[in-house]
């Protein structure tokens, strides 16, 4: 059997172990020979054995396959693949429980989502509270569309060009760098700095003609320092 084309060289013990129990994953109940599992991480056979022992003694349930053909095998019957939301994911599932706010299952999903919090990686979790907190909400989430930007939910720290009508209909090209959004009266709008005014703007989706990505980069705003003027109802989203 021929090795694969690419290799995982020069990682540390942990994140192999967790690399070989996702590449048995992907190809269980089929076995992946010890040989082959040495090329694809480029280790010795007797590593790959110690590595295969240390996660059988952990719970981890993978099984030996004998004969030509035979090989080490997880039983994907025992085993989840692990949860990895991105920072987009969680705050979308946070807006999904504003909606549920007055029903018997809204402890139950806030405990739900703290649980797949827990299972995030640190710097993620940062970065979604960071999100949460440039989406500002009155009492309800309005049901209305969000404004379809490029390059993710909330490009921060990107700038963007746009083709934004007033309301005659006249529209202006503007580089904009999107801040945040506010969700109010049944509506969403778009928080960004619009360099052709030199000062934040709440920007209407309706009135936003074209989106076109730019290559340029800047350092993200924050909203307290942009010193937007939010009605006091207006209340950050939160991740709980």
């Amino acid at each position: 059997m021929s090795y694969p084309r690419a290799s995982v060289p020069g990682v540390n013990r942990t994140d192999r172990l967790y690399a070989m129990v996702e590449e048995l994953r992907a190809v269980a109940p089929r076995p992946r020979s010890a040989s082959w599992l040495a090329g694809r991480f480029e280790v010795s056979v007797r590593t790959v054995e110690r590595d295969i022992s240390a996660l059988q003694q952990s719970g981890t349930p993978i099984y030996a396959e004998t004969g030509r053909t035979g090989g080490y095998c997880l039983d994907r019957a025992h085993t989840l693949p692990p949860v990895n939301l991105t920072p987009d994911e969680a705050v979308a599932m946070a807006l999904a429980l504003r909606s549920m706010e007055g029903t018997p299952f809204r402890h139950p999903a806030a405990s739900a989502l703290r649980k797949l919090l827990a299972a995030m990686r640190p710097e993620d979790v940062a970065e979604a509270r960071d999100l949460a907190g440039r989406i500002q909400l009155t009492g309800d989430t309005p049901s209305a569309e969000l404004p379809r930007l490029a390059g993710g939910a909330l490009p921060v720290g990107c700038v963007l060009r746009i083709g934004y009508a007033d309301r005659h209909g006249t529209v202006t090209s503007r580089d904009i760098e999107p801040l945040g959004y506010v969700g109010a009266r049944g509506h969403w709008y778009l928080i960004a700095w619009c360099r052709l005014r030199e000062s934040v703007r709440v920007f209407r989706p309706d009135r936003i003609a074209t989106v076109t990505p730019t290559r340029e980069t800047v350092r993200p705003r924050t909203l307290a320092e942009v010193q937007l003027d939010l009605p006091h109802r207006l209340r950050p989203l939160t991740l709980t």
